[in-house]
């Protein structure tokens, strides 16, 4: 299949990494999002971003004149189901987006391709509860979209290899590489990356080592470019957690176990860069840890 048109439902984080990369690469981007403002605030930062990177020579005006026209928010659900691909990207809970879904089914057209962004969640299940499970498939980038180069691409079960192959060509096209991943609790990149998280919270709440500790010697023991405390603020504890969750559910090994550190800083509301204080503080410049 030709995809010319992409709708994304979700205007937060994901959405307008994801937008950004499909308008500058050609495709007409419809982003839809149940709140006004969110959609506001996705066009002025996909605006900002892409002149970003005409001040830094990646792109020429004329490019971002284009991508910017190809972009547009739309409120009405209906006529996101009118692309020939949709991206669905709202927050990690399933019941959100088996609700999508629904709303999406009465407007889709006989061709369109579902995907999820889903970072954790069964492409299997989720395409299940849809009238087209061999066109529906995990199309999983990664944060923040148009710095980051993988996009994981999960079959469910009934995924058909067109669906599959085009999407391939998608990735090709937005200049990016694909992994292919099976259909099991957090696929690959979450597999490995959110127990190595989970275990530098226990790290901390053992007390092995501080959050400045940690990071530091993750960052220069293991050459990583950002600690993993740092890093689970910049994902948001609360995806950390559900995908902790996600894993522990799934895969009934103890390994998964989520802190219980984790947990009460998503209690409490510390869910990290987002709500400004997670292992760090950001209210304060620079941000200074909390334990």
């Amino acid at each position: 299949m030709n995809i010319k048109s992409v709708g994304i439902i979700g205007a937060g984080q994901m959405g307008n990494g994801i937008a950004h990369v499909f308008a500058l690469a050609g495709y007409e981007v419809m982003v839809n999002d149940v709140s006004e403002d969110a959609l506001d605030a996705c066009q002025a930062l996909i605006e900002k971003n892409i002149a970003r990177q005409v001040t830094r020579g990646k792109i020429t005006a004329a490019e971002k004149d284009a991508a910017l026209a190809r972009l547009h928010m739309e409120m009405d659900i209906s006529v996101i189901g009118k692309a020939d691909l949709i991206i669905e990207a709202a927050t990690e809970r399933e019941d959100i987006k088996h609700q999508i879904f629904a709303s999406l089914a009465p407007h889709l057209g006989e061709n369109t391709i579902l995907t999820s962004n889903t970072s954790s969640i069964s492409i299997t299940r989720l395409a299940a509860a849809t009238d087209r499970p061999e066109r529906f498939m995990g199309f999983h980038f990664m944060n923040p979209v148009p710095i980051m180069q993988l996009v994981e691409l999960i079959r469910g079960i009934a995924t058909d290899d067109d669906t599959y192959q085009t999407l391939k060509a998608v990735v090709v096209k937005l200049g990016k590489t694909s992994a292919s991943a099976e259909d099991f609790p957090a696929f690959i990149v979450n597999r490995i990356l959110m127990p190595m998280i989970n275990e530098a919270v226990y790290t901390l709440y053992e007390g092995v080592g501080t959050v400045e500790s940690i990071d530091t010697s993750l960052k220069l023991g293991a050459n990583h470019p950002m600690g993993p405390l740092e890093l689970a603020d910049f994902i948001g504890l609360d995806t950390c957690l559900a995908i902790m969750n996600v894993l522990y559910n799934g895969l009934a090994d103890t390994k998964y176990r989520p802190c219980p550190l984790l947990v009460k800083y998503v209690e409490a509301g510390w869910l990290g860069r987002k709500s400004q204080r997670g292992f760090y503080d950001y209210r304060v410049d620079p941000p200074v840890p909390t334990r």
